[in-house]
């Protein structure tokens, strides 16, 4: 498994001590199996309260590069807000506790269960009203449902762009750092995102024309750069 550990103390002064953050990495690495791999390390000294911390934004950007998961040694090291954590699994980061590490895969299995429950619902009760119309002679079909399934399809096309968009942006640093070291070539590129352990947005070994869509798509979103 590969993590990116998050420490979090409240006050300068625990910070300085190093006592609050000391007692996190000493949880962390009793966690840490042999065959785990620490990817990156980030820590912030910030209340609690706030969930636009630096630190926690580059955790969490290093666990989308490198599809790894985010580590914590409690679940308030990351945030007080259920509304904050529920919003990092709709963003694909993988968390887990080290005081409770059951707690993620729990959630999970919860909000799918309640989610999957959900869709069955509503989907037995239109099955049951289109049935229940049909028998009283309703015609069924309206024309104007064709605008909406359009409008769905074009909803979906720009949440992929969006989200295209924001993995290019996640990379945007690391694939500058290669070409400052000299590599230029797509198939370099490519080469040296796979030797990093970096995989494409579907979890594969990066090609030279995935490269090319990714700077593409960099010279579009960055377009002074």
């Amino acid at each position: 498994m590969r993590y990116v550990t998050y420490y979090r103390v409240s006050t300068r002064d625990q910070g300085r001590s190093g006592l609050g953050l000391d007692a996190q990495r000493a949880a962390v690495q009793r966690f840490l199996r042999d065959d785990d791999t620490l990817v990156a390390e980030h820590q912030d000294i910030e209340t609690g309260k706030r969930d636009d911390r630096e630190g926690l934004g580059q955790a969490l950007r290093a666990c989308r590069i490198y599809n790894a998961v985010l580590l914590i040694a409690r679940l308030d090291r990351l945030s007080r807000n259920i509304a904050f954590v529920t919003r990092l699994m709709a963003d694909g980061v993988q968390f887990v506790s080290v005081d409770n590490p059951a707690i993620n895969e729990l959630t999970v299995h919860i909000l799918a269960a309640v989610a999957e429950a959900e869709r069955k619902a509503i989907s037995e009760r239109t099955r049951l009203a289109l049935a229940a119309a049909k028998a009283r002679g309703t015609k069924l079909g309206n024309p104007a449902n064709l605008k909406g399934q359009d409008e769905g399809r074009q909803r979906g096309a720009a949440a992929v762009a969006a989200q295209a968009a924001k993995r290019a942006a996640d990379l945007r640093d690391v694939i500058a750092a290669i070409q400052a070291d000299g590599v230029t070539s797509r198939r370099g590129i490519a080469r040296e995102l796979n030797r990093r352990g970096i995989r494409s947005t579907r979890g594969q070994d990066w090609s030279a024309g995935q490269v090319h869509v990714l700077l593409g798509r960099l010279s579009h979103v960055f377009p002074t750069a």
